[in-house]
């Protein structure tokens, strides 16, 4: 039985290192992969480097991302503190609806959320109190009609992504 098992089990345990080695690698790169890509894209679509643009509204036409809602009006900002050595100040103008603000490091971790409330909110986004030099901010607005949209537009002119 030995003789028949000896071939068997060195290539079974070469397949599950191997599996678990692959999984270990996708697990820890996948992240840094999937936000150099939204970084990039980002850049392609004119997002300016620390400065919001405010996406079209989102049907299965213009949508870059899998699965946005199509009931909010997104607005993103690369960011590079290494290019902001003093840090960001980053403003969501107020709005009446739903809206947030959040904050995505290299890892496509979220990092800092605040909820609008109705009122404006502002972060000075520092190399001390983010975990990476380059990210994604976001904001979302509640928009779910085109006329609640163009009033998302409107007040997105308000945001503010600027270098200190």
């Amino acid at each position: 039985m030995k003789r028949f098992l000896g071939p068997i089990i060195g290539p079974i345990i070469g397949a599950v290192t191997l599996g678990i080695a692959a999984h270990f690698a996708i697990v820890y790169l996948a992240p840094q992969f999937i936000m150099d890509r939204a970084y990039t894209m980002l850049g392609e679509r004119g997002t300016p480097m620390h400065g919001f643009q405010l996406a079209p509204q989102m049907r299965p036409e213009t949508q870059s991302v899998v699965r946005p809602s199509p009931d909010l009006a997104y607005s993103g900002c690369r960011f590079d503190l290494s290019q902001a050595p003093n840090g960001l100040r980053v403003r969501m103008a107020a709005y009446d609806g739903y809206s947030s603000l959040s904050f995505f490091d290299a890892q496509t971790n979220n990092f800092i959320t605040l909820r609008g409330d109705g009122k404006a909110k502002e972060v000075v986004l520092t190399r001390e109190n983010s975990p990476s030099e380059k990210g994604i901010i976001l904001i979302r607005r509640l928009a779910p009609t085109q006329s609640e949209y163009a009033a998302a537009a409107q007040i997105a002119r308000g945001d503010v992504c600027d270098v200190l």
